[in-house]
């Protein structure tokens, strides 16, 4: 699992949360405006496009697809990009050996061939993955995709010290013990010595896993797993203009201002089943400002946000009064959270952990997120709804949505006693300077606490240094962090791709470590390591359910919500829906415009 990151997940922009952090405000969670249904201008209707087809038949060949967003990727570099939105949007230019479903919702998440002709055919136990690459897959020169090109791109993620930045789970399933050094320090004529991949032939790729991972091909389908022919590669230069392997190559593109793509000529439909490559072009504008970028949505300017985390609080109010059939309401694929690191005492006593989950005011914690619409569903558990053996708000152990909603004085001061702290105690809560919604909810739990006998005090830190701050152990028990308020999603939708740097004691890490309860449970490790060497998706759920259950059962967390964002799409689009593979994002890769004007 990914170490060098400050966290797992499948990262949206670190400060596009300057829309994220909007949801202060209570004032768009009533709705109102426009009814449900369509528009005068012709937009499909509120939730058109949550987890199904909106305007699919009204699509058109051609025209320009309008992107605007408040935060550039932190790299188009599909070596090196982790912003959700980056992964959802390579996809123009780049192509993998299997991706997600063009499909709404839950049918997304599931794989599909791209490059090659089929899904893995696996051998050995889950050990050994084979792949055929489709006849008439080329470069943006017209220069056939071969094998190695494909294992010369996925060789590219052992090159850290030049292309830090993505996820590295090819790396630490193909390589454990890290033995290859990275094509760059390939001492092999070919550069391509990496002994885990084999390419008998241009149209044959044969993984050999060390031990069996039965989310590898999950793995595979990240755009970390995308050829990059060697004469093309331009090392940490690559991402200002990555070579096309899909429908769109990069015509212009000018850091944190705006990215032009145009059609790839050598691009061939009848070798591509996924992508159906709908307009001419393809155009993004970066704005500084929030607002403003919203502004220009609402003025009809640009078709949606590419960073999909929710419209702020200005724009989003005006939207819901005025604009309502232009909005999608999907729940993302991450969960909010406070969290009890064991080093700090009394969080090494599961009693004083739960003393803070039962003491807390769940509706308050919601209301400070945005509320039920802007800020999500209250959080009961810690597996977000995307993932294959989630409950929802089903699994409830401690009634957060039920009888303890706001809070359970009685029940809390029972846990206080039984953890030898009848009286309360006190505790610093630790949360990011640069994320206004965070600290709302910080003030909120503080609140409820000290109605218990908890006395919190709450500390802003510098939220760009968060790896070393809260991903410090160390630091973490030196400053008496007794909660951290946090959140994450899912790298792939799977309980590995969602908890494991989250939950199994090997990823506590003495920097950039995201294991903060610290939680060393031998049954949670054990569960894991049954998870990888199950090949059934049942089988799969149900050890899915069970670390859930195991986790909310120590008490290591309190989930705020499961977080929902309030998105825009235009009048114009066509062949839109929101899709569990990118965490409630829209699906870029099949938008279209209903007129190629």
């Amino acid at each position: 699992m990914t170490t060098q990151r400050t966290s797992g997940r499948r990262k949206q922009a670190l400060a596009a949360a300057a829309a994220v952090a909007a949801l202060l405000t209570t004032a768009a969670c009533g709705g109102g405006g426009d009814d449900d249904g369509g528009s005068k201008n012709g937009a499909a209707g509120f939730d058109a496009a949550n987890n199904k087809v909106a305007q699919a038949s009204a699509v058109k060949k051609g025209g320009t697809l309008k992107f605007g967003g408040a935060q550039d990727a932190d790299s188009w570099d599909t070596t090196r990009g982790y912003y959700g939105f980056m992964w959802n949007f390579a996809r123009y230019y780049s192509r993998q050996l299997v991706t997600g479903k063009t499909e709404p919702g839950k049918g997304g998440a599931q794989l599909t061939p791209d490059l090659a002709t089929g899904l893995a055919k696996v051998t050995d136990a889950g050990k050994t993955y084979t792949y055929t690459l489709r006849d008439g897959v080329t470069w943006e020169d017209g220069k056939p995709i071969t094998s190695k090109d494909v294992k010369y791109g996925i060789e590219r993620v052992w090159a850290q010290d030049v292309l830090s930045g993505g996820p590295t789970y090819l790396k630490e399933v193909l390589d454990p013990k890290g033995e290859y050094k990275g094509p760059y320090k390939d001492t092999s004529a070919d550069k391509l010595g990496l002994k885990a991949i084999d390419t008998p032939d241009d149209k044959t790729i044969v993984f050999h896993l060390p031990q069996a991972n039965s989310d590898f091909e999950e793995i595979l389908a990240l755009v970390s797993a995308s050829p990059v022919r060697q004469d093309k590669d331009t090392k940490s230069k690559y991402g200002l203009k990555p070579f096309s392997s899909g429908p769109y190559k990069f015509e212009s593109y000018s850091p944190g201002k705006s990215l032009t793509l145009a059609r790839n000529a050598s691009w061939k439909q009848a070798s591509d089943p996924v992508r159906k490559a709908y307009p001419d072009k393809i155009t993004v504008t970066f704005f500084s400002n929030a607002n403003e970028l919203d502004q220009r949505l609402l003025n009809g300017d640009l078709d949606l946000d590419i960073n999909q985390t929710g419209m702020s609080p200005q724009g989003r109010t005006t939207a819901l009064k005025q604009h309502k059939a232009n909005l999608d309401n999907p729940v993302s694929g991450y969960v909010r959270y406070a969290v009890f690191p064991q080093s700090v005492k009394p969080f090494d006593n599961e009693h004083c952990r739960k003393a803070v989950i039962y003491g807390a005011d769940h509706v308050s914690l919601q209301t400070a997120r945005g509320g039920p619409v802007a800020g999500g569903d209250i959080g009961t558990n810690m597996l977000p709804p995307s993932v294959p053996g989630a409950e929802g708000q089903k699994y409830d152990p401690y009634e957060l949505n039920g009888a303890n909603k706001t809070g359970n004085v009685a029940k809390a001061k029972e846990e206080l006693k039984a953890c030898g702290q009848p009286n309360g105690f006190s505790t610093t809560i630790a949360v990011r300077n640069n994320k206004p919604v965070e600290v709302a909810t910080a003030q909120s739990l503080q609140a409820s606490l000290k109605k218990v006998g908890i006395n919190a005090q709450i500390d802003q830190y510098d939220g760009s240094q968060t790896a070393g701050i809260i991903g410090s152990p160390s630091n973490v028990k030196k400053k008496g962090y007794g909660i951290i308020i946090m959140g994450w999603g899912p790298d792939f939708p799977t309980v590995q791709g969602f908890g494991l740097p989250l939950w199994d004691s090997k990823y506590i890490l003495q920097s950039g470590n995201n294991n903060y309860a610290l939680i060393n449970d031998k049954a949670i490790d054990g569960l894991f390591s049954q998870y990888v060497t199950t090949l059934d998706d049942a089988g799969k759920e149900k050890i899915a359910t069970e670390i859930n259950h195991k986790v909310m059962e120590g008490g290591y967390y309190l989930p705020f919500v499961f977080e929902k964002f309030i998105n825009w799409r235009s009048d114009r689009l066509a062949n839109v829906y929101t899709s569990d593979n990118y965490s409630g994002m829209y699906d870029f890769v099949n938008l279209g415009l209903k007129s190629a004007s």
